[in-house]
């Protein structure tokens, strides 16, 4: 891609692929980095992860979690701690062997994952029931080998998230842990990027190495394929027993405690990228736009310019009161025209128009990005842009959600599942339990079980593979 080209040269629907990475670098979200497999966050990336750290912060803290900080490296011998889980990890991990010229004896990996560095040290914070429950988040990065299929936001060798770890008394108040972090999860991502979610339980095969349980919420794609938005994992003892975090009773009866770890990516970009975008570019959800509204400035000569800045202004200060995200584009030498587009590629979700002749009409013209559609908006109603860019943020959410719905069928024979699988999409089929039955449907269609719907048991129907008795209607996809 040369830097001659200007906006998106392929469309959403011809090659899915090359249009994503095409809209990520040119509406300046991300670029690549030096090191294969990783990417460099630009302001308005970053602005957009800020604003759902802000949301996420806010309700984490309802919650009675707090944030903290965990250093990037850890000791091999922690690692091996907790065997099973970090096997799942091994193929993934970046290693430090040397400082300087120096071996530094226990290797140290560079985290993929908290798990061990943190419960190491809640088994030293911990002593009795007094001190629990502890729920502290920490905003990382993690480092996993991601060095064939990257992707920016979506497979990434470094990456952006949230890792929360809880640590309970009991199993009951770790599995309510569970589930209300789910719902944080799903309200925002909804509610912020207006994208659906399903929720539901990872299969036993596809749940995190070391819990005993998974919950997870998934989207599926526009290219058809499912991509995991977050998850949270009900751990048990699992990791309390091997790293002794261990609390003394109100009889001082020693017992190992409940735990819980949860988290989000940055992958959520991606996902409101693929979800909204169009051949024109980025289309931004109004809740997280850096930028919701912009004024595009028209005049021909001095005296308009003057006439047309002093209402400019007064429409920003106006604006700004409320609470509004906006930019004037007062860049000289460039057409109106240009600037449209530059902003459309961008994806801001509100543009206003206004020239001389608006100002005689006592008008201004609004564009919506995510439709394209223009209107005159009289002076008098400026005050309705608030309003405007809440149903923007609405409308939007009801396109993914038909989207979604498009791209979800029931299928209750194989040799049609195999057929669909190949256009993509979620497939609810029912399932008999069995790990053979689903790793034979993995192997020969590509396709995993994304999750488990909450209060999808069912007995009546046989399962897509085997014909045996069912016990389950999961959702199958092929993912990212």
């Amino acid at each position: 891609m040369s830097k001659e080209e200007v906006g998106i040269t392929v469309t959403k629907n011809e090659d899915f692929s090359e249009w994503y990475t095409q809209v990520v670098l040119k509406a300046k979200l991300a670029d690549y980095a030096p090191v294969k497999g990783l990417i460099v966050l630009r302001p308005d990336g970053y602005s957009i992860w800020e604003s759902l750290r802000s949301t996420f912060d806010s309700k984490f803290s309802k919650n009675g979690i707090r944030n903290g900080f965990l250093p990037i490296l850890i000791p091999e011998s922690l690692l091996g701690k907790e065997q099973k889980h970090f096997a799942g990890f091994n193929p993934e991990v970046f290693w430090v062997t040397h400082s300087g010229t120096n071996e530094v004896g226990d290797r140290l990996a560079l985290r993929p994952t908290s798990e061990t560095l943190a419960y190491t040290l809640y088994s030293k914070w911990i002593q009795s029931w007094r001190d629990l429950p502890l729920k502290i988040n920490f905003w990382n990065t993690a480092l996993r080998a991601e060095i064939k299929a990257t992707k920016p936001f979506l497979r990434t060798s470094e990456f952006l998230w949230q890792e929360g770890h809880t640590v309970h008394t009991t199993q009951e108040e770790a599995e309510k842990e569970v589930m209300k972090i789910l719902e944080i999860y799903k309200n925002t991502v909804e509610e912020e990027l207006a994208i659906p979610v399903i929720t539901g339980k990872k299969s036993e095969k596809e749940k995190f190495v070391g819990a005993v349980y998974t919950t997870t919420m998934e989207s599926i794609m526009p290219d058809g394929k499912a991509l995991q938005m977050g998850t949270s994992h009900f751990l048990g003892q699992n990791f309390s027993k091997p790293f002794e975090v261990k609390f003394a009773d109100k009889d001082n009866v020693e017992h190992f405690a409940w735990q819980t770890s949860w988290g989000v990516s940055w992958r959520l970009i991606g996902a409101m990228i693929m979800v909204h975008g169009d051949d024109k570019g980025l289309v931004l959800p109004p809740k997280v736009a850096p930028t919701q509204v912009v004024i595009v400035p028209i005049y021909k000569n001095d005296e308009g310019k003057e006439k047309v800045f002093e209402k400019v202004q007064e429409i920003k200060s106006n604006l700004e009161l409320q609470e509004i995200r906006i930019h004037v584009d007062d860049r000289e030498g460039l057409s109106p025209g240009f600037k449209f587009n530059d902003w459309e590629l961008k994806g801001v979700p509100l543009r206003i128009e206004i020239g001389p002749k608006d100002i005689e009409k006592e008008s201004i013209v609004i564009a919506k990005r995510h439709t394209r559609e223009k209107s005159s908006l009289n002076f008098s109603k400026i005050e309705k842009i608030p309003s405007i860019l809440d149903e923007i943020q609405d409308e939007m959410f009801k396109s993914a959600k038909i989207q979604s719905m498009q791209n979800t069928i029931e299928i209750a024979d194989y040799s049609d599942f195999k057929s669909k699988i190949e256009k993509g999409g979620f497939i609810n089929s029912p399932w008999c339990g069995k790990l053979e039955c689903e790793e034979k449907i993995k192997e020969e269609t590509g396709a995993d079980i994304r999750l488990i719907p909450f209060d999808s048991e069912n007995s009546d129907k046989k399962c897509i593979y085997c014909q045996q008795q069912s016990v389950s209607v999961p959702i199958f996809a092929r993912g990212y």
